[in-house]
């Protein structure tokens, strides 16, 4: 068999997320019809580095599957799978890697980035969450660190999930100005759960609207009690931008 590393794009606002699911369509389920149906291979399966929730996006996504036959031309291959795909998936890259080598388990880093918009934008207002009350990004900034102290985040996670446990080791958390009336939250981590980024996004917003306080974003860490968190930010804001294995 030879493995190979899919990379991909896709605006998830029609898709139930990443993830093949039986009540929805899903990016998963749309890329691997579309490999089956170029290479005429029925039996072809891949595996996402994670889990994008409904409506999430991704600025990079990697995949892999195993072929029986070694692609001659990655290029053309690329190029005859983005004729067949939907306008809102887009392949990157196809490249040839080591069978040992897997787009979950080898991935060493993840990175997320949400979006918030401060007045109305007729182009940024579908992939951003508009907040039209004044923020302290400053004190934001400054409560975000925390997270990076922690390592347990069950308040930042759905209920009942299949994970064995809720430790995730944060490297990265900030907001940076993009200009007068966007901002973006980056955080990088070796995992991530479901909901965390929303949530944490959410909880800071709070925080920049004066209504919790760092001793405040410290107790509901350590109470690990995510009813105590502030309310999901918008999946629409969300993006997958960088996987590093």
């Amino acid at each position: 068999m030879f493995r190979y590393f899919i990379y991909l794009s896709y605006n998830g606002t029609a898709y139930c997320g990443w993830q093949a699911q039986p009540n929805g369509l899903s990016v998963q389920e749309v890329v691997t019809n579309a490999l089956r149906t170029v290479l005429r291979s029925p039996e072809i399966t891949i595996v996402g580095a994670g889990r994008t929730d409904t409506g999430v996006h991704a600025q990079e996504m990697v995949a892999h599957c195993d072929l029986s036959n070694k692609i001659e031309n990655e290029n053309i291959l690329l190029k005859k799978l983005n004729s067949f795909l939907p306008q809102d998936i887009a392949i990157q890259k196809i490249i040839f890697v080591d069978n040992d080598v897997h787009a979950r388990f080898g991935a060493i880093s993840r990175t997320y980035q949400y979006h918030i918009i401060t007045k109305k934008s007729v182009f940024k207002n579908d992939f951003a969450a508009r907040i039209d009350i004044a923020l302290d990004f400053e004190e934001m900034n400054r409560v975000a660190m925390l997270l990076i102290q922690y390592q347990d985040f069950t308040s930042f996670s759905k209920l009942h999930t299949n994970t064995k446990n809720n430790i995730c080791i944060i490297s990265y958390a900030r907001w940076q100005k993009v200009d007068d009336d966007e901002w973006i939250f980056e955080i990088t981590a070796n995992r991530f759960l479901r909901n965390m980024v929303r949530a944490i996004v959410g909880t800071l917003i709070e925080v920049g609207k004066g209504k919790i306080s760092i001793d405040d974003f410290r107790m509901i860490i350590e109470s690990r009690n995510c009813s105590l968190a502030g309310t999901s930010a918008p999946a629409k804001g969300l993006f997958l931008s960088k996987i590093e294995y």
